[in-house]
């Protein structure tokens, strides 16, 4: 029997308005006996021109769905939201632990900071370029960071920023997890038949910072007769269609849309590698990317640019090539195409990358520790506090 005071957590997270993906990192971590979970959702969002309706919780902790207000208003988008009806919901849990899966200049990270109470709050980052945001969202920003006891981070670019806005505590590195249950690798009794085209895919936005034109033109100037496979939708599809005709790649480029996790999982297992070519911009820097350890789940190694955390998160499952290179990356799948057996050797690196660091159990895992931790900071702040005035008299 665990000896540990049971530790009460508020999570707030628009990302987990889903229960598709955005609930499973909360179910491993509420089935830990050490602790009470209480996450709070939007009860609509928006997000890319999507409506999200929070389903009726069916899950074993607490889910609280509550309606927003300004979801959509200015420039900034879904960082104005904030809940009316969060003061009384914090007033009822008493939580130990305020954690936010929200970014430090949000509307909804000064209110959590506002209504804390006796709270230690926890802070998830991702935000991994630095640059001074419009009034108010800097001074919220250092508001909420001088005022934060811990911080999960997703990239040590991150960790600087927020050290960089005044940020002075602890920090825990954390990652994103994957359903291991829907993303597996392929039934080993069906190998992938050698002499066929290697087939290259992606899944995700379709936009010009993704570096598409970049696999373009790779394509063409390859020597083999590889194949490309898109998911996804946005502003770049017609051009990266019309791209794939000037280039003479009709028939070697297919486009489809946003499909299930399951389909997408299924669509990954297809492939021979998948690319994440990201290009770095003053706006743009790849936070993460989590459709590449979704591919290293299925046993799909990654073919990766040099923007933001790419590198780190593909690890030894994949292969890294400069940003806007196509002569390299076309040199790459020649290669490939020539050395399967390297895939092989990339595809087990990948299965094991995924299993090793990036499970929801290990999310969890970060999420507890960093939320213990503060709480008894915070504890041991309250109990120096009395005796250090008591000795001043």
């Amino acid at each position: 029997m665990s000896s540990r005071r049971r530790l009460r957590i508020v999570s707030i997270a628009h990302p987990a308005t889903s229960s598709e993906a955005g609930r499973l990192r909360y179910r491993h971590l509420a089935s830990r006996p050490d602790v009470d979970l209480h996450l709070v959702v939007p009860e609509v969002w928006k997000e890319f021109g999507r409506t999200i309706v929070a389903p009726p919780s069916d899950e074993s902790f607490a889910v609280h769905r509550l309606p927003i207000r300004l979801a959509e208003a200015g420039p900034m988008k879904w960082y104005l939201h904030f809940y009316p009806a969060l003061r009384r919901l914090l007033r009822e849990l008493d939580p130990d632990v305020i954690h936010l899966w929200e970014e430090p200049w949000s509307i909804v990270a000064l209110q959590a900071q506002l209504l804390r109470g006796r709270a230690a709050v926890v802070l998830e980052v991702d935000q991994n370029i630095l640059k001074r945001l419009p009034p108010p969202f800097e001074t919220i920003r250092k508001f909420v960071l001088g005022r934060t006891d811990h911080v999960l981070s997703r990239s040590p670019e991150a960790t600087r920023v927020v050290q960089a806005r005044g940020y002075r505590g602890p920090v825990t590195p954390i990652g994103y997890g994957v359903d291991l249950v829907t993303f597996t690798p392929a039934d080993a009794q069906l190998p992938k038949n050698s002499s066929a085209p290697l087939r290259l895919g992606y899944v995700g936005r379709l936009v010009v910072e993704k570096g598409l034109d970049d696999a373009l033109e790779a394509l063409a100037r390859s020597n083999s007769a590889a194949t490309l496979s898109i998911m996804g939708e946005g502003p770049h599809e017609a051009q990266l269609r019309q791209r794939a005709q000037e280039l003479g790649l009709r028939d070697r480029v297919d486009i489809q849309g946003w499909a299930s996790p399951a389909a997408v999982a299924a669509f990954l297992r297809s492939l021979d590698a998948l690319l994440l070519l990201t290009r770095t911009t003053n706006a743009v820097r790849e936070q993460f990317g989590r459709v590449i350890i979704e591919a290293q789940a299925c046993a799909i190694p990654v073919i990766g640019s040099t923007c933001g955390a790419i590198p780190d998160v593909v690890g030894d499952g994949g292969w890294i090539v400069p940003e806007r290179d196509p002569e390299r990356l076309g040199g790459l799948f020649d290669d490939l195409t020539a050395d399967r057996a390297e895939l092989r050797v990339r595809s087990q690196a990948a299965r094991a990358n995924a299993l090793e660091r990036f499970t929801y159990d290990a999310v969890a895992t970060a999420i507890e520790a960093a939320c213990r931790a503060a709480d008894q900071s915070r504890n041991a702040s309250r109990t120096l506090r009395p005796q250090r005035l008591q000795a001043s008299r």
